[in-house]
């Protein structure tokens, strides 16, 4: 029903996201999120990942979606916008991108603006994408950019347990979408009321 508010979809990258790391931190702040399980969290595959974020949506039922995502687990939810353009997501929150170049999988990924609103969220040193790569990648996907100074990987070994930014994320994703399909709303538009 795209009258309720979004759910959250966790996307984890090469490895899963262990106990501590932020996206583990989120999800427990949101009872409703659901988290994507991949087969083989050791080998990334873009296509069979992006694949299992379809299912996974797909079982869970209807939207509306959005998306917060890390590492490999951000090419893997772009591939999956690429793949399935009637995905139920509304928008994704990309946490330190890896490289496309990286995994040999640049051909692979859209060269146009996501469907959906992106923000990206990068580091002045990660070690899996460098900082002109990262900024390139997300003005070609139209993304916001937020910028976290020197902050690694943005993962566990970074420092990074609790990503308050992600939960502000999301609570402005959800007051957005609160917004936008108000009760009453396209009756005042059709009157030329503010909305």
């Amino acid at each position: 029903m795209r009258d309720a508010l979004p759910r959250l979809l966790i996307v984890p990258g090469l490895h899963g996201s262990g106990p501590g790391h932020w996206q583990r931190w989120l999800q427990e702040r949101h009872p409703d999120a659901l988290c994507v399980q991949q087969d083989d969290w050791q080998r990334p595959s873009l296509d069979d990942w992006a694949l299992r974020i379809g299912d996974t949506l797909a079982a869970a039922g209807a939207g509306p979606w959005i998306a917060a995502a890390h590492s490999f687990g951000c090419l893997a939810l772009v591939r999956h916008l690429q793949l399935r353009p009637a995905s139920p997501l509304d928008a994704a929150l990309l946490v330190a991108p890896a490289d496309p170049e990286r995994f040999g999988v640049e051909g692979r990924l859209p060269q146009a603006p996501l469907p959906i609103d992106g923000t990206w969220v990068a580091s002045t040193d990660d070690p899996w994408m460098s900082f002109g790569s990262s900024l390139a990648w997300a003005q070609r996907w139209g993304c916001r950019w937020v910028c976290l100074g020197a902050a690694g990987h943005i993962n566990v070994a970074s420092g990074f347990g609790p990503l308050p930014l992600a939960a502000r994320w999301v609570r402005a994703q959800r007051q957005r979408h609160e917004r936008t399909h108000r009760p009453g709303r396209a009756d005042a538009a059709e009157w030329g009321f503010a909305v």
